[in-house]
């Protein structure tokens, strides 16, 4: 039986999941957008090389900002192309994957038949070289594609396609489909567990996560989350998952051995919208972003309580723990911008400006 975890005011101020109230519309609302690349912007000094980098992509600017991780300086910014959102690195380190998509952009409330046309030729997976920050490839045939994972020996990729309702899987090197896999309703989080024998793709319309097995490449399973699900991660021993509803304010605990929600964590808060979710290093935290409710919240994994929140900037979305566990990064949509916090004193410490409507972000080494 889910047991239902209420976030208590005592726990989390108001000040912080009061929400300041105009928090805008969801990052995809924003139809009257220029989707165009613009200039590459010049790189930041930098007198060392940094202990890790941190890469955004910025949805309506079609590119991905590159941030320095220990001067929290704008290092350059990279043209990728339409839409970049879902980010992940290659196991060897070497290669970011970016999705990119042609599909315009628009809410779940919004008419389709009042929606620009979808350019097709802009869908596909960006691979940008780590060494040069150049993007060196497109792997093209995938429609609409918002998430992804990597398989842990770096030769297939797991892709959420939007507007097609499956998850596809995709040859790194040949480029070629593996196998298409119907999901539900608009996927769009994918997570992969830390043995790489399953993959998790969350169903915003069915409010469902579908199971992929990797092994035979196919949907062993499929269950109910809370409404409009965003994302899934995995506990770093794999034993759990965390599944964030959008629209109950809910983070549902999945335990991986038999695919069943065992908790249900409700984020307090009017405009609470949970987002990404990523845990730390020891699995003893799962932080969540809140989308309107502008804040980023930390969750005991061991009592399922929501234990700490920070207010970051305007509608977090994109999520990521520094190799070091000890430095937390939100993109912020409307804002433009990513707030850097302090794990321990969960502070933000800085705010680094990036390109217009921030979407994922990734820290790495």
């Amino acid at each position: 039986m889910t047991t239902a975890t209420r976030l208590c005011a005592t726990v989390v101020s108001a000040s912080l999941l009061g929400i300041l109230g105009a928090c805008g519309s969801d990052e995809r609302d924003s139809r009257e957008a220029d989707q165009t690349t613009p200039p590459t912007l010049p790189p930041a000094a930098s007198a060392s090389a940094p202990s890790h980098r941190i890469f955004v992509t910025n949805e309506m600017s079609g590119d991905m900002t590159v941030i320095d991780g220990d001067t929290h300086q704008v290092m350059t910014t990279v043209p990728l192309g339409k839409r970049p959102r879902g980010i992940q690195l290659s196991p060897d380190g070497a290669s970011l994957f970016v999705a990119l998509s042609g599909s315009p952009i628009a809410g779940p409330e919004d008419d389709a038949s009042t929606r620009p046309p979808a350019d097709p030729s802009a869908d596909g997976i960006g691979v940008v070289d780590i060494a040069t920050l150049r993007l060196t490839r497109v792997i093209r045939g995938v429609s609409d594609p918002e998430q992804l994972v990597i398989s842990r020996d770096g030769r297939r990729l797991y892709i959420a396609s939007e507007d097609t309702g499956m998850a596809v899987v995709v040859d790194v090197a040949s480029g070629a489909t593996i196998a298409t896999l119907p999901v539900g309703g608009e996927p769009e989080g994918v997570g992969i567990s830390p043995d790489g024998r399953l993959v998790y793709m969350t169903s915003e319309a069915d409010d469902q996560v579908s199971v992929i097995d990797t092994v035979r490449n196919e949907v062993i399973k499929q269950f109910k989350v809370g409404k409009r699900p965003r994302q899934a991660a995995f506990s770093p021993d794999g034993s759990r998952a965390y599944v964030t509803g959008e629209m109950d304010g809910t983070v549902s605990v999945v335990d991986t051995s038999s695919h069943t929600v065992t908790h249900t964590i409700r984020l307090a808060g009017e405009l609470v919208r949970p987002m990404e979710v990523d845990v730390s290093a020891d699995g003893r935290t799962a932080y969540v972003t809140t989308g309107r409710g502008r804040t980023l919240v930390a969750i005991n994994t061991a009592t399922h309580q929501p234990i700490r929140a920070v207010t970051v900037g305007a509608r977090p979305w994109g999520l990521a723990i520094s190799p070091d566990g000890k430095t937390l990064y939100t993109a912020n949509g409307p804002s433009n911008d990513v707030s850097i916090v302090d794990a321990e004193s969960f502070t933000v410490v800085a705010t680094v400006p990036a390109g217009t409507r921030p979407w994922g972000v990734l820290a790495v080494p």
